[in-house]
């Protein structure tokens, strides 16, 4: 029922994702969620190991787009000063905002990674795309609002019964 939810990979942060693993995979770009999984929620901006972070996976070649379902303000302050093109108001898991990220990239599906801190929003999203999921541990979960709260509930449910039915393991992330 919940296998949908089940990530390619898991990461701690973002920082400890493999981008020659990526690579090996054909993968070319990344669509990665904002808030909680690149910076906390109440983060307006990158910090300068972010900055880096995002510098380096574009000189290594990938092209890279921030779909949130937060709003314009919110999304654009972000990801202006980074020049990183972003789809807000995205309303994950529909696959709207990711087809409109492939979209800015040029790519498939299969030349895709998502990244993201919620297994209702960014894995099942990936997942019905058939693009590469990465799910990183959440930043600040101390300031997500009440919708998130809710799906962070629905989650542990989800990796309840996913650990059950032997498809959930701790010992996977890295």
């Amino acid at each position: 029922m919940f296998e949908g939810l089940i990530p390619r990979l898991r990461v701690r942060t973002v920082y400890d994702i493999d981008l020659t693993l990526l690579k090996s995979k054909g993968l070319k770009g990344i669509i990665t969620d904002l808030d909680n999984t690149l910076v906390g929620a109440k983060d307006p901006l990158a910090t300068p190991q972010l900055a880096a972070w995002l510098e380096e996976v574009k000189r290594q070649g990938f092209k890279l787009v921030i779909v949130s379902n937060n709003d314009l303000t919110r999304v654009s302050n972000f990801a202006t000063p980074l020049n990183i093109q972003f789809v807000h108001a995205a309303r994950k898991p529909s696959q709207r905002p990711f087809r409109k990220a492939m979209k800015l990239m040029e790519l498939s599906p299969k030349e895709t990674a998502v990244v993201g801190d919620q297994l209702l929003t960014d894995v099942l999203g990936g997942n019905r795309m058939q693009m590469f999921t990465i799910l990183v541990d959440p930043i600040a979960i101390r300031d997500e609002g009440w919708t998130t709260r809710i799906n962070r509930r629905i989650e542990r449910i989800a990796t309840a019964s996913l650990r059950k039915k032997g498809l959930w393991h701790e010992e996977e992330q890295q």
